[in-house]
């Protein structure tokens, strides 16, 4: 069943890392997007991996919807958009107002490499699939083998009883933009009742 994925909500890292491969794979899967009419929804930045995809998105005549807290926009500022009738950004009051609105304007969800927020703001959005609040796919680009420790304790946490093999096997990881944005759109998505596993 191909999900119908119009606006999709791509967590990162306000900071570049160490790696050009981050750069590069954030500017692939944002001009993947922009040519697949998919609206890029994001933490509103301009600065790191977050700022690169989303300034790559508009480049390529693509949509973009930030969302950023007042105090985090007050601080980094926001993206200097050339056209305003082609993407907007909402500036909201906290982060917990923030990651509800990303979550509700989404219609699917990526991580890229980045910090503790990324890894919070994914954690939450897998915890409310796992807990059946939201029926969106969920993916993982793992450049240059960024998450492979995270994947390996996932893998843990399975063995040892806290995470079952059918929530961990609704994640999609792929090392390849175009690769993951296609398993998201064909990805079947179902509820699996988190007490029966």
């Amino acid at each position: 069943m191909k999900n119908s994925i119009k606006k999709l909500c791509v967590f990162c890292g306000s900071g570049l890392g160490n790696s050009l491969e981050f750069i590069r794979k954030a500017q692939d899967l944002g001009t993947l997007l922009a040519n697949s009419g998919i609206t890029l929804v994001y933490g509103g930045g301009n600065v790191g991996l977050m700022g690169e995809l989303a300034q790559t998105v508009l480049e390529h005549g693509g949509s973009t919807i930030g969302v950023i807290p007042k105090k985090i926009h007050d601080m980094i500022g926001h993206l200097d958009l050339q056209d305003p009738g082609l993407s907007e950004i909402h500036v909201v009051e906290d982060m917990h107002v923030r990651k509800k609105m990303m979550y509700d304007l989404s219609d699917g969800f990526v991580i890229l490499p980045g910090g503790i927020g990324t890894l919070e703001e994914f954690f939450e959005v897998f915890t409310w699939y796992q807990l059946g609040y939201h029926f969106k796919p969920i993916g993982m680009l793992n450049v240059d083998n960024y998450f492979d420790r995270l994947n390996s304790f996932l893998e843990h946490m399975v063995c040892q009883g806290f995470l079952s093999n059918k929530h961990h096997d609704m994640l999609l990881v792929e090392e390849c933009p175009k690769l993951l944005v296609e398993r998201l759109l064909h990805h079947e998505v179902v509820y699996i009742d988190k007490l029966e596993c």
